[in-house]
């Protein structure tokens, strides 16, 4: 498992932490705190990585910060 903290642009309201939340869940976080413009992560490395999360965070209408 890997622990990590992430940055993510576009987020401003309660709704923002839900649509995260929910888009990390399906690109297969085990874990997630999601505050708006960031999230401390865990997930196993086997079943997801940085580049899905990114895509999904995409789809959901944001973006991870590099």
């Amino acid at each position: 498992m890997k622990e990590m903290k992430i940055f993510i642009e576009g987020m401003s309201c309660a709704h923002c932490i839900k649509r995260v939340s929910q888009a990390l869940e399906e690109a297969g976080v085990t874990e997630a705190d999601v505050k708006i413009g960031e999230a401390n992560i865990i997930f196993d490395e086997t079943k997801t990585n940085l580049d899905k999360i990114a895509k999904a965070l995409e789809e959901a209408g944001y973006k991870l910060k590099n």
